[in-house]
């Protein structure tokens, strides 16, 4: 099928389509870290509790497997995955460390306002190899930041507690527009159960993992306040992209 050029107002043939910023976001992440060694992985957004919740030491205890923070499929024998760790440990039950990978995509959880949405989107990593230590992951993550905001971005790392690594930390970064921190991402050393899970000799190697949320990295990367001006579907918004 052909179209007549001259019925087609000549302001519409001048618009083209362009990325979206939240993909344009997730690519320039992940070409830096792989620019660092990390290979990307993939897996089902659909997932099982085992690989959501059980191989990364969450119990089922613990706040984030109740009904009012995560989706649950078919009678609660399927979850949408609330991050995409699942997928490395799919990953690292299939290699042999050393590794690196890096997984992003779509995530969900029970969240709607102007900082969250039930559905978003995470960069997740993960390193496992001998001697790895907090150090040479602080040196990944103050690489990662200057890569994305900076040379002059300014990083605090405050102690956190997440089941699937120990220690554990959260990272924010000064905006200085508003002189306050905000927080960008977390991170810490692979707890030894995690490695375990995957059969992996948690004696002979250690790990460290981070996640970042795409959505908080482009609100703060283009100064949006709102995060659900990304899915508005405003042209207006959209072509200042």
């Amino acid at each position: 099928m052909s179209f007549d050029k001259e019925i087609i107002h000549p302001e519409i043939l001048k618009k083209f389509g362009t990325i979206h910023p939240i993909s344009s976001t997730l690519i320039h992440i992940t070409s830096i870290l792989e620019s660092y060694g990390f290979s990307p992985i993939f897996g089902p957004e659909l997932e099982t509790e085992e690989f959501n919740f059980d191989m990364l030491n969450i119990k089922e205890s613990h706040p984030a497997r109740q009904m009012h923070d995560t989706f649950y499929v078919n009678n609660k024998s399927k979850v949408l995955r609330t991050h995409t760790s699942p997928v490395q440990i799919r990953s690292m039950l299939d290699n042999d460390p050393p590794f690196a990978f890096i997984s992003g995509g779509k995530v969900y959880r029970k969240d709607d306002d102007s900082t969250h949405l039930p559905m978003f989107h995470q960069i997740e990593g993960i390193y496992v190899n001998e001697n790895v230590n907090f150090a040479q992951l602080k040196h990944l993550i103050f690489s990662i930041t200057q890569s994305i905001f900076g040379k002059d971005i300014e990083l605090r790392f405050r102690p956190s507690f997440f089941p699937f690594t120990e220690p554990s930390a959260e990272v924010d970064i000064l905006f200085s527009e508003k002189n306050e921190w905000l927080e960008i991402l977390g991170c810490g050393i692979v707890n030894p159960k995690v490695l375990e899970n995957c059969n992996i000799d948690s004696k002979q190697y250690k790990g460290l993992a981070f996640g970042l949320g795409v959505e908080r990295i482009a609100m703060l990367k283009y100064g949006i306040p709102d995060i659900r001006e990304f899915y508005k579907s405003n042209l207006d918004f959209l072509n200042q992209f």
